[in-house]
C-alpha cells in the first residue's frame, strides 16, 4: 500500500520515540533513568481528580460542543483576565485535546501551502513538522547560548519575506527554559506589527518560573497585538494533567470559529470528563503550584551546577519551564569504548542510553546540533542517579 506523501515530509517525533526505548528496555528489566519526558512528577491535585471522578458519576460523559463546553470555556477566559490582562468572549476560546492539537489546529486554520512560518531555534520539537503537515514551510531562525537562545528584533525582520504568515514563539520555552523579558517581546512586538503576521504565542509554561522571571504576552501590549496574537496555553504543565489532554487557544473571532469548524470535523471535541476537570483547576486554589516550582527550582539549581562542573559540558540557567540544554558539543567526534565515533547529538543520546542507560533528548531534533535536553520533572534521587551516569559515560569517550 503506496502510504501519502504528506506524511514523508515529516519526522518521526524524536522525544516520543526515545522515552518509548527507554520504557521497553525497562520492561525488560533494564534500570534505565528517563529524562526525556516533559512531565511533571506530581499528582494531579486532589480537587482536580475529584472533579473528573464526579463528572463520571454524574452522568457527564456525553459529547460537548465542538469548541468546549460554555463553563470551561468561561473559566478560560476569567484565567486570561485574571492572569494577563486579557479580555476575551467564549466566542473566541477554542478547547482542544492538548496544546499540540490547538497549535496544529491554528497553523491548518491560517495557513496556505507554501506559507513561511517563522521557528525560532532551539524549537520544540513539533512545531516545525506541524507546519509541514499543513503544508506550509518552516523557516528557521537559529539562536545561540551567547544570546540564551533568543532571538532579535532584527534577526526576525531580516526572515519576513511577502509569504510569511506567522511567527511560532514560546516563552517560557521548551527545550531552553529561555524566557523573553517585557523589553525584548516588546523589540518583537513592534516588528510583528509592522509586518502584520501573526504570531502563536505558546504560554504552556507560564507559572514555572525562576529567579524573578514574569511571563508577557504579547496579546496583551496593544490593540494590534491582540488583534495579530494567537495564544495557546494548556493545563498539562502547571496542574500537572499531561495526561488528562486539555489545551486552549483564544484569538480574534474569524480565526477560532475556523478551528472551532475544523475540530469539529476531526476529533469533534477533548472528553468531557476532563472538560469538567479542568473548570475545576482553572477555579480552584493554586497554592500546590508554587510548592511544586519551589521543588523544581532546588531541582534545576543543582542540575545546572553539576553539569557546569562536568568536562567538557557547559549550561545555561534556565528561568523557566523544567528542562536544562546543556553544550555536548565538545564530544562529538570522539570515540565509544566499543570504537563507535560520535557523529552528533543523535549518537550520544543513543549511546547514553544504550550503554549508560540515560535517557536523554538530542539537540537536533530540536534544530539545535551539539546539546542534549535533560528534563528535571523527576526526583532529585533519579536526577542524581543519572548525572553521575552521564559523567562516568562522558569520561569513557575518547580521541
Amino acid at each position: 500500500m503506496r502510504l501519502s506523501s504528506k506524511l514523508a515530509r515529516v519526522a518521526p517525533a524524536t522525544t516520543i520515540a526515545l522515552n518509548e526505548r527507554a520504557m521497553a528496555m525497562r520492561r525488560a528489566g533494564q534500570d534505565v533513568v528517563n529524562f526525556t519526558v516533559g512531565e511533571p512528577d506530581f499528582p494531579t491535585p486532589e480537587h482536580v481528580r475529584q472533579a473528573g471522578i464526579q463528572a463520571i458519576e454524574t452522568g457527564h460523559t456525553k459529547y460537548t460542543p465542538a469548541a468546549g463546553t460554555e463553563d470551561l470555556k468561561e473559566a478560560i477566559c476569567r484565567k486570561l483576565l485574571r492572569d494577563q490582562g486579557l479580555q476575551y468572549e467564549r466566542s473566541q476560546i477554542v478547547v482542544s485535546s492538548g496544546g499540540k492539537n490547538s497549535i496544529y489546529n491554528l497553523l491548518f486554520v491560517t495557513c496556505e501551502d507554501g506559507d513561511e512560518v517563522l521557528v525560532p531555534a532551539p524549537y520544540w520539537v513539533s512545531y516545525t513538522e506541524m507546519v509541514k503537515l499543513v503544508g506550509a514551510e518552516p523557516v528557521v531562525l537559529p539562536t545561540t547560548a551567547e544570546t540564551t537562545f533568543k532571538i532579535t528584533p532584527d534577526q526576525l525582520k531580516a526572515a519576513i519575506t511577502p509569504r510569511t504568515k506567522l511567527l511560532m514563539l514560546n516563552s517560557p520555552c521548551n527545550p531552553t527554559g529561555t524566557v523573553y523579558s517585557r523589553a525584548e517581546l516588546e523589540g518583537l512586538a513592534a516588528v510583528i506589527a509592522d509586518a502584520g503576521i501573526f504570531v502563536i504565542s505558546d504560554e504552556l509554561y507560564e507559572k514555572i518560573l525562576y529567579d524573578g522571571a514574569t511571563h508577557h504576552s504579547l496579546a496583551a501590549f496593544n490593540a494590534r497585538m491582540y488583534d495579530l496574537t494567537l495564544v495557546v496555553n494548556g493545563l498539562s504543565k502547571a496542574y500537572a494533567m499531561t495526561g488528562w489532554r486539555l489545551g486552549y487557544a483564544a484569538g480574534p473571532r474569524p480565526i477560532m470559529a475556523g478551528a472551532s469548524k475544523f475540530q469539529g470535523q476531526t476529533v469533534n471535541h477533548p472528553s468531557s470528563i476532563t472538560q469538567y476537570a479542568g473548570v475545576a483547576a482553572l477555579n480552584g486554589p493554586e497554592d500546590f503550584i508554587q510548592q511544586m516550582v519551589h521543588e523544581f527550582h532546588r531541582r534545576r539549581d543543582a542540575i545546572v551546577e553539576r553539569l557546569n562542573r562536568m568536562d567538557g559540558v557547559s549550561c545555561v540557567r534556565p528561568e523557566g519551564a523544567f528542562y536544562v540544554f546543556p553544550d555536548v558539543s565538545a564530544y562529538t567526534g570522539r570515540r565509544t569504548p566499543a570504537g563507535q565515533r560520535i557523529t552528533g547529538s543523535l549518537d550520544l543520546s543513543m549511546y547514553l542510553l544504550e550503554e549508560r542507560k540515560v535517557a536523554t533528548v538530542p539537540g537536533i531534533a530540536f534544530g539545535a546540533e551539539g546539546f542534549i535536553r535533560i528534563s528535571y520533572a523527576t526526583s532529585m534521587e533519579v536526577i542524581v542517579r543519572g548525572l553521575d551516569r552521564i559523567e562516568e559515560g562522558l569520561a569513557q569517550l575518547h580521541e
